[in-house]
């Protein structure tokens, strides 16, 4: 399985993937989700990737295919982050078609979702999910992050503390910490964990991590975000012991 973030906030975009692709007892497999671009000047592009791993890596062949022969649409020619989600969205569903046909009527799930961040000349910065059905979906005010794959265990810190003014060192602190707890509830999760942060208007992805399991910093975040959660429940205030009521038995 995997985890995969993208927070499109005022500063700019986190984008954050693990590395891990099977977790059985005895066979545990890495491979990168996080493909970036060489694009055009005028635009920065990055790809996050779950699901089928034969679809995605099919998908990712077809739009450097279509960049290099210049095709009529292809991730140099969009004019639009939009544009270039639905172009990805229709390669993703024609690859799974492929895959689907070659395999029958087999067990074979060939489905695969994608993030698509970056920006294009001079529209603001942000991220698109593209579902296995080839639509897609954006951040928003609200709700300025997507996540694709394992995203359960690391919802709620998201929810709680990522904002669109959150500056971006924070945001990108916070999204680890997701990462991490992903990681701690989910053995289908694990490191390499890769990060990059897109500053906006800078066209630059000079700010790239790679954190494997044993790197310093992230063992020192997960320490200091489980000794932090300790003192809080520590702290929360005690039961009201004259709110007792007697329980109801049924039997």
């Amino acid at each position: 399985m995997t985890y995969c973030i993208a927070a499109s906030i005022d500063e700019g975009l986190i984008l954050l993937s693990d590395s891990r692709t099977n977790a059985g007892i005895d066979n545990v497999s890495t491979h990168g989700k996080m493909h970036a671009f060489d694009t055009n000047s005028d635009r920065t592009i990055i790809l996050l990737c779950a699901g089928n791993l034969a679809t995605t890596q099919a998908v990712l062949e077809q739009l450097h295919r279509d960049k290099i022969k210049k095709a009529e649409v292809n991730i140099n020619s969009v004019e639009c982050l939009s544009e270039a989600a639905d172009y990805l969205g229709y390669v993703s569903v024609e690859k799974q078609k492929q895959h689907l046909s070659a395999k029958g009527q087999s067990v074979f799930n060939p489905s695969a979702s994608f993030i698509l961040a970056g920006q294009i000349g001079s529209e603001p910065q942000g991220a698109y999910m593209i579902y296995s059905e080839g639509n897609s979906i954006t951040s928003s005010a609200t709700t300025p992050f997507l996540q694709i794959g394992e995203s359960k265990y690391g919802k709620p810190i998201l929810d709680r503390f990522l904002k669109l003014g959150t500056s971006i060192d924070e945001a990108a602190r916070c999204c680890l910490v997701s990462m991490d707890s992903t990681i701690r509830s989910n053995a289908s999760v694990g490191p390499p964990i890769e990060m990059l942060i897109y500053r906006k208007n800078s066209f630059r992805l000079d700010e790239y991590y790679c954190f494997d399991d044993d790197d310093d910093y992230l063992l020192q975040l997960r320490r200091s975000w489980e000794n932090k959660l300790r003192e809080a429940i520590a702290g929360l205030p005690a039961l009201d012991k004259v709110a007792v009521k007697k329980m109801r038995v049924d039997l």
